[in-house]
């Protein structure tokens, strides 16, 4: 067997998978190696009972890349749109234009009437954020445009690029922990939570308000998030790429261009890193000094955020679901908000009993994302059936500190239970009707993805991060200091989602494809 490949991407999420596919449709012998046994990553659906389940990210959202990209490689996909509602309490608000920011600022004025005129001034807050976006994403991105017209050059790109840095401008000065930033409008914390409790710790006031306008543009796959994983890993091997799936990498030598993967050796003219980036340094050999400090900031620095998920097959009709919640919510069951709540660690130092306590506690007042494939694709559950899927950010060391006293199945049973408790004014009928459930932690999404500590976007936002964090720098955060190594996904640039993984995935294959075309000129 010829084991000798212009590229080899590490890694099968959306990021390898986009930089393989280019890297092939460049005409590329490409190698994609992942060490599960298939590929996508989080972006995955699980068959389990007649019940589909997505097992990582519960929608999409195109921002200008999703789209043009699957355009650009003719792959074909029927996207469906993906309604979101935010519910506090028995207060739905479902987002169907940018009119239901003011749906949203109501809902809120309700639970906290004192504060009116501070809703008011988030609320513009969130218009202007949406503002921006309209022009940050007002075009298909033009990365994953060929040959484009003149005409269009001077009348649509040469103005939208002027803007563009206009508003990319105004963006980033928005870099402040959005916890942080909110306080400058109210000192109401539980308001403040109300807004963010299901935002990742210290998120960028941008990112964060930005996901308004973003849940307007969510899209559903038909069959499932992990079509999209699907269809891009069958262009890979019907343009010629290779895909190896259940091969992790051990070693990566980077002075010989080889890598050792489940015993056999692979060389390389190119490698494209777009697994966990901590794993990348810890088994690099032959590198030079100037990937040392790039190590030592990827050991130290702490994983984002994750979450524990239940997944549950109701038996209950569709209809239940779309009168109650719909098909995405996300659902905060009491006002008070987390920051009612000391940090968890303080209530271990009291004892296992306090713990629990807080834990129950910490379910009640969280705030969960509600998913139900089925009323999207009604071919994801049984005929009377639905398939539930809810989540919350759950802390990984906290999951450890059970799993470390012996308690790791007794924490995922209680939580189950607690989140029924929680779900019961919303969804009455869900505990009696359960068919089965599943529980999943961060300590799961460790194990499955190699993540670390579970996260499921990259470096948190606290501390130092190893990643590059400037939108105007998005194109250099696929470099590294080892020799023929580029890199791309959520470990790359922060903040991540989908739509930075393709774009950086696109990123990484083009410098590639740039090196590799110059060696053979």
């Amino acid at each position: 067997m010829n084991r000798t490949y212009d590229a080899i991407a590490v890694g099968g999420g959306l990021a390898g998978l986009t930089a393989a596919a280019y890297l092939c449709r460049g005409g590329h012998r490409t190698l994609l190696l992942e060490k599960n046994r298939k590929t996508g990553g989080l972006v995955n659906t699980f068959q389990y009972r007649g019940f589909a389940f997505d097992a990582g990210i519960r929608a999409f959202e195109d921002s200008g890349i999703l789209f043009p990209m699957l355009k650009n490689l003719g792959i074909e996909m029927l996207l469906v749109k993906n309604p979101v509602s935010i519910i506090f309490e028995n207060r739905r608000v479902l987002l169907t234009s940018r009119e239901s920011l003011n749906d949203y600022a109501d809902a809120l004025t309700d639970l906290f009437p004192e504060n009116a005129a501070d809703i008011a001034k988030i609320a513009a807050e969130i218009e202007k954020v949406m503002d921006y976006m309209d022009v940050l994403y007002g075009i298909d991105n033009p990365l994953f445009m060929e040959n484009p017209k003149p005409e269009y050059l001077m009348k649509t790109l040469l103005p939208w690029l002027l803007r563009y840095q206009v508003n990319i401008r105004k963006a980033s000065r928005l870099n402040e922990p959005i916890q942080t930033y909110l306080r400058r409008f109210t000192d109401n914390t539980a308001l403040i939570d109300m807004i963010t409790q299901h935002f990742f710790k210290d998120t960028p006031s941008f990112f964060a308000l930005s996901y308004f306008g973003l849940y307007l543009d969510y899209r559903y796959p038909q069959g499932g998030t992990g079509t999209l994983a699907e269809k891009v890993s069958d262009y890979i091997r019907t343009h010629g790429g290779e895909i190896l799936t259940e091969t992790a990498v051990t070693r990566v030598d980077v002075e010989a261009h080889e890598l050792t993967a489940n015993g056999e050796i692979y060389h390389y003219q190119k490698l494209v890193w777009a697994a966990d980036q901590q794993t990348l340094y810890q088994i690099a050999e032959h590198a030079d000094t100037s990937a040392e400090k790039q190590r030592a900031l990827a050991e130290q620095s702490e994983g984002g955020d994750s979450i524990l998920t239940v997944f549950m097959g109701v038996d209950c009709d569709k209809p239940y679901f779309e009168d109650r919640c719909g098909a995405h919510a996300f659902y905060t069951p009491i006002p008070e908000g987390l920051s009612s709540l000391p940090d968890w660690r303080k209530a271990a130092e009291k004892g296992e009993d306090t713990l629990w306590q807080w834990l129950e506690e910490f379910l009640r007042c969280t705030t969960y994302e509600i998913s139900c494939p089925s009323l999207r694709d009604i071919t994801l559950a049984p005929d009377g059936q639905t398939g539930v899927i809810v989540s919350t950010l759950m802390d990984y060391r906290l999951v450890k500190h059970f799993a470390e006293a012996g308690k790791y199945e007794p924490f995922k049973q209680f939580c189950t239970d607690k989140i029924l408790n929680a779900l019961e004014s919303l969804l009455p009928e869900l505990r009696q009707n359960q068919l089965f459930s599943m529980c999943s932690t961060p300590m799961t999404i460790e194990r499955e993805t190699g993540n670390k500590q579970g996260a499921i976007t990259g470096w948190a936002f606290t501390g130092a991060m190893p990643a590059e964090n400037r939108f105007q720098k998005i194109a250099n955060s696929v470099n590294t200091p080892l020799k023929d190594v580029v890199q791309c996904g959520q470990w790359t640039f922060s903040p991540s989602g989908l739509p930075v993984s393709i774009l950086t995935g696109k990123l990484a294959a083009d410098a590639v494809h740039k090196q590799l075309k110059g060696k053979t000129t």
